[in-house]
C-alpha cells in the first residue's frame, strides 16, 4: 500500500509519515513546498498544494491511500484525480466543529462540512477524523507571555476538549491500515474537558513559571489577532467560547476506539512542551492570545 500524506509539515502529519515508515508502509509525504521537508531516509516528499489542481496527478499517481487536510477550493479536482489514480480510501482530517449547532452558519465548520459533504458523493471510501481543540493551540500563549507578560483572554473559563496532536496521528494510521475501522466518521477528543484556566495552570506546573491572565474584551481579543486570522474565523472562536463558557464539554473513548490507549492528557503535552514556555521564541506563529 502506497500512502499520500498531505499537510506533511504539521505535527499531525509528519508524525502519521513516521509512523508509517516505521512500519513498512510506503509513504509520500506531500506539502506545497517540499522543499522545506525533513521526511525521514527512504520517503519521497512531493509537491502537492491543495489549491492548485495542477499538483494533483504527480502526487497521487499510484496512490492507494491518502491522509487528507481539509480543504474545500479544489476538493472536485482533488477527489476526481484520485479517483482516476486508482485511489481506493482516504482518511480525512475534518473537525468537530461540523457537529454543533448551526455548523454550516460557522466559518470554521463550514469548510470542513463542505469537504466532507464532497467524499461523502465520492465512490472513494472515506474515514473522517473529527477532533476537537487541538492541545497545541496553547503554544500560541507563549506570544502573549513574551510581549506583554500576560495572556489575554476574553473567556478564560470557556471549555474545551485538548487532544494531543500524537492521539491523532495514531487514530489516522489505525484508520489507514486496520480495514475494520474504515468508512465511519470518529468524534475524537482528548481525555478531560479543561477551562483555558485550567489549561493555563497546568502550563505553570509543567514550566514552574507563572503565567498570568489578563481578561479583555471579544472587541480587543479580535483586534489582537487580526493581522493573523480571518475576522470570520475570529467570530466564530468568539461565539463558541461564549457558549462554552462554564460549560464542560462532552469527552469521548474514540481515541482509545482507534489506538488501543486512553488519550494522552493536557498535562502530559504541557510536559513535554514546557521548553517552548521557557526559551526565547525567535518569531511569531499566528495569534497570541487565542
Amino acid at each position: 500500500m502506497t500512502v499520500l500524506v498531505t499537510g506533511s509539515r504539521g505535527r499531525i502529519g509528519s508524525a502519521l509519515i513516521t509512523l508509517l515508515h516505521e512500519n513498512g508502509t510506503d509513504v509520500r509525504a506531500a506539502s506545497a513546498a517540499p522543499g522545506d521537508l525533513a521526511p525521514p531516509d527512504g520517503v519521497t516528499a512531493v509537491r502537492c498544494d491543495l489549491h492548485d489542481p495542477a499538483t494533483f496527478p504527480a502526487a497521487l499517481d499510484g496512490a492507494d491511500a491518502v491522509f487528507l487536510y481539509a480543504e474545500p477550493s479544489q476538493i472536485g479536482a482533488f477527489l476526481r484525480q484520485a479517483e482516476t489514480a486508482g485511489a481506493q480510501h482516504i482518511v480525512l482530517l475534518s473537525s468537530s466543529s461540523v457537529l454543533e449547532p448551526g455548523a454550516s452558519e460557522c466559518a470554521i465548520a463550514a469548510s470542513h462540512l463542505a469537504v466532507e459533504q464532497a467524499l461523502a458523493a465520492s465512490p472513494i471510501e472515506t474515514t473522517v477524523l473529527r477532533p476537537g481543540a487541538f492541545a497545541g493551540n496553547a503554544l500560541q500563549w507563549k506570544w502573549a507571555l513574551r510581549s506583554a507578560g500576560a495572556i489575554g483572554l476574553p473567556h478564560p473559563g470557556s471549555y474545551s476538549d485538548p487532544i494531543h496532536e500524537r492521539d491523532i496521528a495514531e487514530a489516522a494510521y489505525a484508520a489507514l491500515t486496520e480495514p475494520a475501522l474504515r468508512g465511519q466518521a470518529y468524534h475524537l477528543t482528548g481525555p478531560q474537558s479543561l477551562t483555558f484556566t485550567e489549561q493555563i495552570m497546568a502550563l505553570e506546573a509543567a514550566t514552574g513559571r507563572t503565567m498570568p491572565i489578563r481578561h479583555i474584551t471579544p472587541e480587543e481579543w479580535k483586534e489582537s489577532v487580526g493581522p493573523h486570522l480571518p475576522a470570520p474565523v475570529a467570530d466564530s472562536l468568539l461565539r463558541y467560547w461564549a457558549t462554552s463558557d462554564g460549560v464542560p464539554t462532552s469527552v469521548t473513548g474514540q481515541v482509545e476506539t482507534l489506538t488501543g490507549h486512553p488519550a494522552r492528557t493536557f498535562a502530559t503535552w504541557a510536559a513535554e512542551n514546557a521548553a517552548a514556555f521557557t526559551t526565547e521564541p525567535t518569531a511569531p506563529a499566528g495569534p497570541a492570545t487565542v
